[in-house]
């Protein structure tokens, strides 16, 4: 029997989701997409869930776009994100959600990482937007959301370059709020998941419309401006097949590094 594509536990008022693909290193495949938003949705319907940590199984958090199936579906694999946008759901989220960054975290992942509350690393954590090496631009929100973590020059040199981040440069830009061993990282998200589940569900409600509409402001516009720019530049995905094995192989050796 298969396993299970996408996992979800429930420790309390708490449900951690855990993308499961180790072997394609969590990569986004159109399954993964669609059990991803499927379960976002899901607990944010629940009344009974108060807060969300995600996480991926080792040795990934998430590689991001699944490089094969762009390489072979080219535009019919990227028109699964337009009714099932796990990268930019978790941004949409009503419910308070934790990113447990356990691995390596690129591009697209790095992009759904980005929508969380905010996120905790492992210090086994890398962190990578390689949109631009890949040939194509972000559309999940990479040029909203990182410069409002870690400034306007600071994400531009790590889209321009695709330059990789330890967990501890992370924390020092401002990237992840803790870094903390590896073993100890779920245990971590669920004792700060369980922080918030104290605060009573109203006020709880209230911080993350306060946070929300402050950011608006400012990320609004910019994934705007994101959004019309990606849309409007059309590729040719055949032609770039080389490329994406290319990057697909550099991004499996720096997981593995």
């Amino acid at each position: 029997m298969a396993p299970e594509i996408l996992t979800c536990s429930d420790h309390g008022s708490v449900r951690i989701l855990t993308m499961n693909r180790p072997d394609a290193r969590n990569a986004l495949s159109r399954a993964l997409i669609e059990a991803l938003y499927a379960a976002l949705d899901a607990a944010d319907a629940d009344e009974q869930v108060r807060a969300v940590v995600l996480t991926g199984a080792d040795p990934a958090f998430c590689a991001g776009v699944d490089l094969k199936e762009a390489q072979s579906l080219g535009t019919a694999y990227f028109d699964e994100f337009r009714a099932n946008n796990c990268i930019t759901r978790t941004g949409e989220m009503r419910t308070p959600i934790i990113g447990a960054i356990n691995g390596a975290t690129f591009t697209g992942g790095l992009e759904m990482a980005l929508g969380c509350d905010f996120l905790i690393a492992s210090e086994r954590a890398v962190f990578a937007d390689t949109h631009a090496r890949v040939g194509i631009l972000p559309g999940g929100g990479m040029t909203a959301r990182l410069p409002h973590l870690v400034g306007a020059a600071m994400a531009r040199r790590l889209s321009m370059t695709g330059e990789v981040l330890d967990a501890a440069t992370a924390l020092r830009v401002g990237l992840v709020t803790e870094v903390v061993q590896h073993d100890r990282l779920l245990s971590r998200a669920l004792e700060l998941a369980g922080q918030i589940t104290e605060v009573p569900g109203p006020v709880m409600a209230g911080l993350k419309e306060i946070y929300g509409r402050g950011a608006t402001t400012v990320v609004g516009p910019a994934l705007a401006a994101e959004q019309a720019v990606s849309s409007a530049q059309q590729h040719d995905f055949d032609a770039l097949g080389d490329r994406y094995r290319a990057v697909a192989q550099r991004n499996r050796d720096q997981i593995e590094s």
